[in-house]
């Protein structure tokens, strides 16, 4: 049975505030952590045994999956002292896998939403008798990515780095964050320092003569690392364009968990979810946003493709349009934000104080 790394450890930095008190894969997506949704799809694919690579707030993940169980997996749980990148992480677990030399390790970035069919990733890695795999995506513009072309067999023939002129972009492939790895590979990974497997392991794999192949996959694929797209990656786990085992409810236009309140004549809509203990008042409309536990939405306001943080609260008659709103904070009523205006967590903004349109 095969043996998966999920890489947990990061910061999360440009989603703060919502990471500021929630490591980033804890951060819930469509009323679960978007962690619950990797492993469940890990676990479909059956896998039995993952183990966590933890850093950042490494504390919260254990006492909330605990060994598994529940989701039918073995959780194992592995932290990094000191920041070790993304190789270096994958090499520090590695005394707690127990797949032979020549068998493959499946390794997911944990900031990545995806339909990619796992099992069949590790069976074309079985298949081309590659050293390593590469879940390969095509983006429309790859200008913020380092690219991975491939011959026509599928052969990663090299990695080049985010490109600077068009004359650069000589593919539309990216590195979509899901690997298959021989156990030898991961072991010949220096332990006592930090190392990228993005810019240290395989271009010096590939400089060996070592065999990387890429599968180039058209699935749902989108990379949560921004408030913009996590909040997107919410709603389409919410509308079913994101396929997950671990959705608590049916796919539809809006998930409400139990416990929460919404009033019978607010409106949600776009794949909005709303958690236990959330109140949505009387008139509001929430499009395309998550509200987490606890928040309120008050009177007649208008939440568009933002994310409403643990116990915030929204005043009546807010506008919030592409807006992340810190746990605990306060918008007061009146106010109009758009554009990817942040709000940090406990933060209070007075009532009416800022606007984007003119008086009315």
């Amino acid at each position: 049975m095969t043996e998966a790394i999920l890489l947990v450890g990061g910061k999360g930095t440009r989603l703060r505030p919502l990471t500021v008190r929630t490591p980033k894969p804890m951060v819930p997506a469509a009323g679960v952590p978007f962690l619950t949704h990797q492993l469940a799809r890990i676990r479909a694919a059956g896998v039995e045994h993952v183990v966590l690579a933890t850093s950042y707030l490494a504390e919260v993940f254990e006492p909330y999956f605990g060994d598994g169980a529940p989701l039918g997996l073995r959780l194992e749980y592995v932290t990094e002292v000191d920041p070790l990148g993304t190789g270096g992480a994958i090499r520090n677990v590695a005394d707690r896998l127990s797949s032979g030399a020549d068998e493959p390790v499946l390794v997911f970035n944990g900031d990545i939403l995806t339909g990619l069919d796992i099992a069949g990733l590790v069976d074309r890695h079985v298949a081309a008798g590659a050293d390593v795999t590469l879940h390969l995506t095509r983006v429309a513009d790859p200008r913020a990515f380092g690219l991975v072309p491939t011959d026509a067999t599928g052969r990663v023939t090299a990695f080049l780095e985010k490109p600077q002129s068009p004359e650069e972009i000589v593919t539309d492939q990216i590195n979509a964050g899901a690997y298959v790895f021989n156990r030898s590979v991961i072991d010949a990974i220096p332990w006592d320092r930090p190392v990228s497997v993005e810019r240290e392991t395989f271009p010096g794999l590939l400089a060996e003569g070592a065999h990387l192949q890429g599968v180039v996959d058209a699935s749902y694929w989108l990379d949560l690392g921004t408030p913009q797209a996590f909040v997107r990656g919410s709603a389409d786990l919410v509308l079913g364009r994101a396929p997950s085992p671990a959705l608590p409810g049916s796919p539809g236009d809006h998930l409400v968990l139990d416990g929460a309140e919404v009033a019978p004549d607010a409106k949600l809509t776009g794949g909005t979810s709303v958690a236990a203990g959330a109140r949505i008042r009387s008139g509001a409309r929430v499009h395309g946003s998550a509200v987490l536990a606890g928040a309120v939405v008050d009177t007649d306001a208008c939440v568009r493709d933002s994310l409403v943080g643990a116990g915030a609260r929204i005043g009546a008659g807010c506008v919030l349009d592409g807006v992340v709103v810190g746990d605990g904070a306060t918008v007061g009523r009146g106010n109009e934000l758009r554009h990817g205006a942040r709000v940090w967590c406990d933060a209070t903004l007075p009532a009416s104080s800022v606007r984007f349109s003119s008086d009315r």
